[in-house]
């Protein structure tokens, strides 16, 4: 008899909470059935290949090993049919007929993609980024997958590294709001409901901090700066809920994070009270290896020693933990812990209550791409994109007059989508040429190439590995140059589209050198050589250096990687159907050996002049000013806003009390437009050093022009609390300072006293 009959009986799901406070009776039922094997293979996560893999291997003999009860999860399976067949396997011809997670790496949208999450995080929306994952895992799961490797929570402080594109940028604060708004997008309410999935926080831990910016690369640090800048997120998507979390690739205080038994167990389960599954990243437990700490038996074993509860691909847990058992190295109460949390997981989802909840065959015609759906992505589009510069008030254009739309990113529909969209299908992006002849019937929309995305073809190659996004014209760049500088000529304004292919970020996406290519900066220079007034539309994953750029007399538009109403919503944009709206989440510097920069580092005991200007013995630069290129939170509107009379609640608060700032902001432009007023907060002196100032709250308004309206934003406790030298979640008596304005550099000041 399969085990699925006796659980058919099982009531709500609600036991579960946040986390899993108490043993469920059914899960325990199985595991006294399950032999050791049993156990040890619902560990086991592989891939039959197909789709997108993040490493080298891909499983052997899937099939034959499902039936054996050796699989605790798939992923790179994908449709109703096909998962299907794997379930059935599962649920009807191994012994005990256990059902399998369906996992995927569904980044930013399944098949309906939308901005990057760098891009997203942008927007400051939080009920934007909630209703984002929603769309994602309502596709998903229509698709019969019940498990999402996201979101991906990692802070990031260094642009060199490609996969600061999959996350919220820079800042714990805004990025604990988003990691927050993503688990309960995807999980939803009830995890057993056909359209929600379980949500995997990764990479757990510091991945983002990887030295000189190289993916996979080690990291150093010590724990109060652990503590109070890079946990963060990730303790916040716990406490939403977050049903799983995936190790990362890099060491953490010299030990890899798949046997680092502080993180997996003493922090994450002990400290933060998690009782979900641990799953590893790509292969990362065989890669302990040659991190130099064993063999495969010796890694697999710490690994699970450690809290490592499934294994993805590598299948060390399954070709060796009997044996490690058998030798002392593991305890079956070891082995029978990590089964016990991979079952629970999908008691939660209601795999066993039914297996095939997620196999309606109806459901991807009803719920995949439909026209709601890209409505909202070119929504989530718009308000992700960030206007750098408006030079002459360039923006938004009229919808007549003869438009010269150039450059290598205008009419490349392959890069839309950007970086980890493997579920996407890019053949349905909606291009930029496209885009302006839908919002624009009444302009002359003329397009030229201009240049290629690089000329250089080493680099080409590197970027192509992952998915060929970047082509090298036939025709000579000098043609394709004198090409677009004549259209320019004969036309009113100019648009050029440049800056990153799909594959220049991401995994395994490292860049030393950050600026545009020299083949697209000899275009922007010849265009604007023209005389004509020219707005570039800006690709990337990532932030740019582009001093260059930000000193011609052009306007600048970030637009990221939209997703596949890339084209319609940059026109909207652009045309001005809607009034940008996005904030940076990271900082852009004006070089690359700046790096790292960003808005909450330290003042040292010789801090550089307040003017900028160089001074012997003092930290600062002798060939580049210590400010960025652009602050974090900056981003400009086709309206103008003022911020005046803010103003404390109070003066004095005793511990535990909260306080709260009020300011009053006013459009004094012409358009309506939206800004987001953002709180930063300075403790003066405290027993650790002080960051310069921290974000510690936002409000995104709407602003009719002319409108004034009070916005409060509340400071609570914790928001004064620190990680001091004994780890210890304090506050400390002493003097305030609060900021309020449009960005990081914030010059409204207040102060009060804790007391």
């Amino acid at each position: 008899m399969h085990y699925k009959k006796l659980l058919l009986a099982c009531l709500a799901l609600s036991f579960w909470g946040v986390h899993a406070q108490k043993r469920v009776p059914e899960v325990e039922a199985l595991l006294n059935k399950m032999t050791l094997e049993e156990k040890i293979g619902q560990l086991n996560l592989l891939t039959p290949g197909g789709g997108v893999a993040t490493g080298e291997v891909v499983s052997k003999d899937v099939e034959s090993k499902i039936k054996n009860g050796q699989v605790g999860g798939l992923f790179g399976v994908t449709g109703p049919d096909k998962v299907r067949i794997a379930q059935e396997i599962a649920v009807k011809e191994s012994r005990l007929g256990i059902p399998l997670l369906i996992g995927s790496d569904v980044i930013h949208g399944y098949k309906t993609t939308y901005p990057i999450p760098l891009g997203l995080s942008a927007s400051w929306d939080m009920d934007l980024v909630q209703k984002a994952a929603q769309l994602a895992a309502k596709e998903a799961t229509a698709d019969g997958i019940n498990w999402n490797f996201s979101p991906m929570v990692d802070i990031a402080r260094d642009p060199r590294w490609g996969r600061i594109s999959e996350g919220a940028g820079e800042d714990p604060y805004l990025g604990s709001k988003i990691a927050e708004a993503m688990v309960k997008g995807y999980q939803g309410d009830d995890l057993a409901a056909s359209h929600t999935m379980l949500a995997c926080v990764k990479h757990f831990a510091l991945y983002g901090a990887s030295e000189a910016g190289r993916d996979y690369h080690t990291v150093d640090m010590s724990k109060i700066k652990m503590f109070n800048q890079y946990l963060p997120p990730y303790e916040a998507a716990i406490k939403a809920g977050a049903a799983s979390v995936m190790s990362s690739f890099n060491d953490v205080d010299g030990v890899p994070a798949s046997g680092n038994k502080w993180l997996l167990t003493d922090l994450l389960r002990d400290r933060w009270g998690f009782d979900g599954f641990v799953v590893s990243d790509y292969t990362s437990v065989n890669e302990m290896i040659a991190h130099g700490l064993g063999d495969l038996q010796a890694v697999s074993a710490l690994a699970l020693r450690a809290g490592l509860d499934m294994d993805m691909v590598g299948e060390g847990f399954l070709t060796t933990l009997k044996k490690s058992l058998d030798e002392g190295k593991v305890t079956e109460a070891d082995i029978t812990n990590a089964c016990r949390r991979v079952l629970e997981a999908k008691y939660i989802s209601g795999l066993f209550e039914d297996p095939y909840r997620y196999l309606d065959s109806k459901r991807p015609k009803k719920d995949i791409l439909t026209e709601e759906n890209r409505t909202l992505s070119r929504k989530l589009a718009t308000h992700s994109f960030v206007l750098l510069k408006n030079h002459n008030n360039i923006l938004p254009l009229k919808k007549s007059g003869k438009i010269a739309l150039v450059g290598p990113l205008a009419d490349s529909r392959e890069n839309m989508l950007g970086t980890w969209a493997p579920t996407g299908d890019f053949n349905l992006a909606v291009t930029i040429l496209e885009g302006f002849n839908n919002v624009a019937s009444g302009a002359t929309i003329q397009y030229a190439k201009g240049a290629n995305i690089s000329d250089d073809a080493t680099f080409a190659k590197n970027v192509n590995t992952l998915g060929e996004r970047i082509t090298i014209d036939a025709r000579s760049s000098e043609a394709m140059l004198k090409e677009a500088v004549d259209l320019a000529k004969t036309s009113d304004v100019v648009v050029a589209v440049v800056g990153e292919a799909t594959e220049m970020s991401g995994e395994s996406s490292s860049r030393t050198d950050i600026s545009i290519p020299e083949s697209q900066k000899k275009l922007i220079r010849a265009l604007v050589a023209t005389g004509k007034p020219v707005a570039l539309v800006l690709m990337s994953g990532r932030p740019l250096t582009i001093p260059e750029e930000f000193d011609l007399p052009v306007s600048i538009l970030q637009v990221w990687h939209p997703g596949v109403e890339a084209g319609n919503a940059i026109a909207d944009v652009v045309f001005g159907d809607y009034n940008p709206s996005g904030k940076l989440t990271a900082t852009w510097p004006v070089y690359v050996g700046q790096i790292p920069v960003y808005h909450s580092a330290k003042v040292t005991g010789r801090p550089a002049p307040e003017s900028g200007e160089f001074q012997k013995f003092r930290s600062n630069y002798l060939d580049a000013p210590n400010a960025p290129l652009l602050p974090f939170g900056y981003g400009l509107s086709y309206t103008t806003f003022e911020y005046s009379n803010l103003r404390l609640d109070k003066k004095e608060i005793g511990q535990g009390a909260s306080i709260s700032a009020t300011i009053t902001v006013k459009n004094t432009g012409d358009y309506d437009g939206e800004e987001v007023v953002q709180l930063y907060l300075r403790d003066v002196v405290r027993s650790i050093t002080p960051p310069k100032r921290q974000l510690k709250g936002f409000q995104k308004i709407m602003l009719k022009k002319g409108e004034s309206k009070e916005v409060t934003i509340t400071l609570s406790p914790d928001d004064l609390k620190f990680f001091n030298a004994q780890l210890e979640f304090v506050s400390e008596p002493g003097e305030f300072e609060i900021f309020v304005g449009t960005n990081s550099d914030a010059d409204l000041t207040e102060s009060f006293i804790l007391k």
